[in-house]
């Protein structure tokens, strides 16, 4: 079955909200803290191997060198780049094919199963074939990146424009709407909080397949250093890139969050969300 978060469900654990008298975001730091302390505890006292996982205290510090460096900046710059670029790709694909398929009952009974084939398909089976067709460049990484989040848009959108009110549908081909009005009065107001949903999910799934991409076919960016420092035995350095790639999926995520309920300030889940 194709996974659909409807609109309703567009905010999860909203951002900012409370969840009894403490604020949510007091929970999500003291989470945080209390990971940050076991993590310094645990090698300190023995029950793991310092050599395999340092105390917290050598993750940051090695952290903090590694922000010293024009090398660690480029690498960033290069993963932020091929993120953005699949994941613009991804959407821009995604809407357009969403609506068109979904406003065709023949193209969508067409469609349907090709797209449930392929879409269960692994993006790491994928590398073998981009690494066939592309070599080790930013491109075999960019395919992968583009296939997983390609999905996410596609199959919201679908369901967006599965959703449209066939009263107003019927509406609209009685007083023959030209195809491209309709998109625009009817199908695209209806499928834009299911296509922002897909947004958020592809956001965080293209950045996830963006340093793997770069982890193991070795594409420049976040995780090639990852990979180098993990095989040249730097373990410090390997967890502190790994904590960088851990807080760009924060930020993707809030990103994505503002950006939603932005674009849908008129929806009644963001409208609810900010006067709850």
């Amino acid at each position: 079955m194709r996974r659909v978060v409807s609109p309703a469900a567009l905010s999860g654990v909203r951002p900012g909200g409370r969840t009894g008298a403490v604020p949510a975001w007091a929970l999500g730091a003291c989470g945080v803290a209390t990971l940050l302390l076991v993590v310094e505890l645990v090698p300190r006292l023995g029950l793991v191997s310092a050599r395999y996982l340092p105390p917290t205290s050598q993750i940051l510090a090695a952290l903090a060198e590694r922000l010293g460096r024009a090398e660690f900046w480029t690498a960033l710059g290069q993963t932020l780049t091929t993120w953005f670029t699949g994941l613009a790709i991804s959407l821009v694909a995604g809407v357009v094919l969403g609506v068109v398929i979904g406003s065709v009952p023949l193209l969508r009974a067409v469609t349907v199963s090709t797209i449930e084939f392929l879409r269960p398909v692994p993006s790491v089976a994928l590398i073998p074939v981009a690494i066939l067709l592309y070599g080790t460049g930013t491109a075999s990484t960019l395919l992968l990146v583009v296939y997983a989040s390609f999905w996410q848009v596609l199959v919201q959108v679908l369901a967006g424009v599965q959703d449209v009110d066939p009263v107003a549908s019927d509406t609209a081909r009685s007083y023959r709407f030209s195809p491209l009005t309709r998109v625009r009065t009817l199908v695209w107001p209806t499928a834009l909080p299911y296509a922002m949903t897909g947004l958020r999910l592809a956001a965080s799934v293209a950045l996830i397949l963006t340093v793997t991409g770069e982890l193991l076919i070795g594409t420049p960016g976040i995780g090639k250093l990852l990979g180098v420092a993990q095989s040249s035995g730097a373990v410090a350095p390997m967890y502190a890139y790994v904590v960088v790639a851990g807080l760009l999926g924060v930020a993707v995520n809030v990103v994505a969050r503002a950006l939603e309920r932005r674009t849908l300030f008129w929806h009644p889940s963001v409208r609810g969300e900010r006067s709850a």
